[in-house]
């Protein structure tokens, strides 16, 4: 156990992503470093993530992970800089853990063992010279005159600086319940509004939870306000999605999950009136109407003994295929060349524009990431400090940066973690 005497040039409080990676940093440049963690084992979210594979980074340019932030993406800019995605590689694999590029982009390591990276990581801080403590909780945080306090309950600790990197409240079973928050209001912080992120979305719809275990792997779906609110004087503009995007999607029992649903996720949940959004499907998005009304008109024509049944089984998973046929109105016994022109437009327009109701998402407790936090205006982007208390630093989830799926919100907290231990300095105390 360390001196509770000592004051160290920084203290972590929580060794996910961020912290172990922050730890790594500034350790590595001589500073005396304690790392603290209130769960028996270090970064346990980790060890969740990716189907317990642990989806470390994209394989892309820092420049694209920026734009996949979207509005809040410039804020990683200096981050990025100080720690590429290639570079967390590197690091990852210098450990001994060989990584691998799958077709989507994300990079997983080749044993697809999710405790490899987090053993790397931990590894990385300790040699670096770190001391990291687990099963030690803080209570509380405080300003003791230019150092501060740290109390725990094996405990209290003294930084000459401290970083958060708590996370946010996504996956509550992994330690991770929103500590962060109350201390960074206490020290004088804005905290904007949290809401899970990166979590499958609900709906009511029988016929859909009745398709669960079916994905389609490409499908384009957006989000839509069923009944937009009318104001007074507003001038009538052209409706638009509150979110899109396209690729893997999957029905289950519950509602929607897969890449597609947990990426629009973020705008369902922070909607005031969760229930009057509609989720549109288009289960083709890279065939136009046009072009798959007359795929469908062939087919009518040159297989018009076939059943209707048959007619989109080399399209869709059989299951799949036959509620589109009968949410389109079109008897699965008739015969091919019996579709009027109606039927076959009904069935497009439910392979381009199936609606689902939504009905909110699975919460926090199904939630990759969570959005909202920390407010980014209040801290230092170049060096992750604080704008209203020196000495004090933020990195990872506990920021208000959350991005899509695909190891975007690793990379952002690997980096944030990394630039916060580049820049801060040592207090000199014994």
């Amino acid at each position: 156990m360390p001196d509770s005497q000592t004051t160290y040039d920084l203290v972590i409080v929580g060794a996910g992503a961020a912290g172990l990676m922050a730890a790594t940093s500034a350790a590595s440049r001589g500073l005396s470093v304690l790392l603290l963690e209130k769960n028996k084992k270090l970064g346990v979210k980790i060890l969740m993530s990716g189907g317990t594979r642990c989806n470390i980074t994209h394989n892309c340019s820092a420049r694209e992970i920026v734009r996949r932030f979207g509005k809040r993406g410039n804020f990683l800019h200096s981050a990025l800089h100080a720690l590429p995605p290639e570079t967390v590689i590197e690091k990852i694999e210098a450990q001994g853990v060989a990584t691998k590029i799958e077709h989507t982009g994300k990079i997983f390591p080749v044993s697809d063992r999710a405790i490899d990276v987090r053993d790397a990581l931990v590894s990385m801080a300790r040699d670096a010279g770190a001391e990291v403590i687990s099963n030690c909780a803080v209570t509380s945080v405080d300003r003791d005159g230019n150092d501060f306090s740290v109390a725990t309950d094996a405990g209290q600790f003294r930084g000459g600086n401290l970083l958060i990197t708590t996370g946010g409240k996504s996956y509550p079973g992994c330690g991770t319940t929103g500590d962060g928050y109350p201390w960074a209001k206490q020290l004088g912080h804005t905290i904007t509004r949290t809401v899970p992120a990166l979590v499958p979305l609900l709906n009511n719809c029988t016929w859909a939870n009745d398709l669960k275990g079916i994905t389609v792997e490409n499908a384009g779906i957006e989000v839509w306000q069923s009944t937009p609110p009318k104001i007074a004087n507003q001038k009538t503009k052209k409706n638009k999605p509150l979110a899109k995007t396209a690729g893997s999607f999957l029905f289950t029992h519950f509602g929607f999950s897969g890449p597609t649903a947990l990426d629009v996720s973020r705008e369902v949940a922070l909607h005031p009136n969760r229930k009057s959004l509609t989720l549109k499907v288009d289960f083709l998005p890279d065939t136009k109407p046009d072009r798959l009304f007359d795929g469908l008109e062939r087919k009518r024509k040159t297989d018009g003994k076939q059943i209707t049944g048959n007619l989109l089984n080399e399209m869709f998973p059989k299951r799949l295929a036959d509620s589109i046929l009968i949410e389109s109105g079109v008897a699965s016994d008739a015969k091919n060349a019996e579709l009027s022109k109606s039927s076959l437009m009904a069935i497009c327009h439910q392979i381009k524009q199936t609606e689902f109701a939504l009905n909110g998402t699975l919460g926090f407790e199904k939630a990759e990431v969570t959005a909202g936090g920390v407010n980014l205006d209040e801290v230092d982007s170049s060096t992750m400090q604080s704008k209203h208390v020196p000495g004090l630093y933020f990195a990872g989830e506990v920021l208000d940066l959350d991005g899509p799926i695909g190891g975007f919100n690793f990379q952002s907290a690997f980096s944030t973690g990394w630039l916060a231990g580049q820049s801060v300095k040592t207090v000199g105390h014994p």
